[in-house]
């Protein structure tokens, strides 16, 4: 769909489908970098088809000395720990939106230990110079907790690398904790275990990864999408969403949880989950701080819904793939929605005087306001610029979108 807008529209607002996801990227890319540690070793099946996971997977596989992970923050920020740590030489770098967004407090962290970077513009920032350290790396990293779990993560699936093991001491606030338990799941599904004590994580030495397969879970997070739909759909909507887990390792998997007081039931088989329309509440307040990623589409809901919705652990929204914060006030505007800052940190959206009528949603090449903004199709038609955006992400979204029945124009 190489069209710059599309018009989103939906006949009927009855649906009964059962889709399959598209695999966990958040999963994909974690066990990528834990096969690549290990050597290369490990059998991986369903593997993400999302444009950041098939951009690790072409960069692990690349021998170049510059790595171009194009806009994928999770690709930038564990192969800058992996290529530091392991001895690679490297230029890290991306588009001009991805040198816009901070990677000091990895790189600083890891300069800690012993690695050589260097910064080739601006301070704290890609594109980074990587080269091969001297000596023998310090076994004791010490990383902010409150601004990306990513930067932890890096550090972490690399502990195998480390002769002595591995120490993270954890300093502030930890911010998406779930993620950061994915990781060291992971880790210990393929042999590497840990203690997490107080505020530091301990990876013992003389571990390595052992030879296992593992299979990658659906998208929770491509799953909030589904849960808009039922959530602004008519009342004997149904959808069963294949390949889901009650027991996650996905942060956001909390949308089970989350989405009923909003207006949908997660009622789980054994093919995955399904969700139904039930009543909603009038006000809500929902700490994200744990699952960011399901924010703009919550906030969406709530506009559509008249749902008075407060929203605080959005800290690491500033540094995505836009200001997604200032994204979302932009746009709910337009349909005669706020978002106002209560207080420090509390966001409140409102709607009294929410209408739809096809209105252009801008993107800000950013996947996820795409597919947010799009069930609104549900209330009345709108307009999505630049749609190609959800192959960072979902790629499959809008031929899922039409299978249940959206009609999709270009426009």
């Amino acid at each position: 769909m190489s069209h710059s807008s599309i018009k989103v529209s939906v006949p009927n607002k009855s649906i009964q489908a059962t889709v399959k996801l598209v695999s966990s990227k958040s999963e994909s890319n974690r066990a990528l970098i834990i096969n690549a540690v290990s050597g290369n070793k490990c059998t991986l099946h369903n593997l993400s088809e999302a444009r950041d996971t098939q951009t690790m997977q072409r960069l692990l596989a690349s021998n170049d000395v510059t790595l171009d992970v194009i806009d994928a923050g999770t690709t930038m920020r564990f192969l800058t720990a992996f290529t530091a740590i392991s001895k690679r030489e490297t230029i890290m770098t991306g588009t001009p939106r991805m040198c816009e967004r901070p990677i000091g407090i990895l790189a600083e962290a890891l300069k800690s230990i012993g690695c050589d970077i260097n910064y080739l513009q601006k301070e704290g920032f890609p594109p980074l110079s990587i080269k091969p350290y001297t000596g023998k790396l310090k076994n004791k990293i010490t990383m902010q907790g409150d601004v990306s779990s990513q930067y932890i993560s890096a550090v972490l699936m690399n502990a195998p690398l480390f002769e002595d093991g591995l120490i993270v001491e954890l300093t502030g606030k930890i911010a998406s904790r779930p993620y950061l338990d994915m990781t060291l799941v992971l880790m210990s599904h393929f042999g590497v275990q840990h203690e997490w004590v107080n505020n530091e994580i301990h990876i013992a030495g003389g571990q390595q990864y052992k030879v296992q397969e593992y299979t990658i879970e659906s998208d929770w997070s491509g799953a909030s999408y589904w849960y808009s739909i039922v959530a602004l759909a008519d009342e004997n909507t149904s959808i069963e969403l294949l390949g889901l887990k009650e027991n996650s390792l996905q942060g956001d998997s909390v949308l089970v949880d989350i989405m009923q007081p909003l207006g949908v039931k997660s009622t789980f088989n054994e093919r995955g989950v399904v969700l139904t329309k039930i009543p909603h509440q009038k006000e809500v307040s929902i700490d994200f701080t744990h699952c960011p990623d399901i924010a703009q589409t919550l906030s969406v809901i709530a506009a559509a819904k008249n749902i008075k919705l407060s929203l605080s652990g959005l800290e690491s929204l500033r540094i995505k793939e836009t200001d997604r914060i200032y994204a979302i006030q932009t746009e709910l505007a337009k349909f005669g929605a706020s978002m106002n800052e209560a207080e420090e940190g509390v966001f409140v959206v409102e709607s009294d005087s929410f209408k739809i009528d096809n209105q252009i949603v801008d993107t800000y090449d950013d996947h996820r306001m795409a597919m947010a903004f799009a069930p609104l199709a549900l209330v009345g038609e709108v307009i999505i610029v630049e749609p190609d955006v959800v192959k960072k992400s979902y790629p499959g979204y809008w031929n899922d979108l039409k299978s249940v029945g959206f009609a999709i124009i270009n426009n």
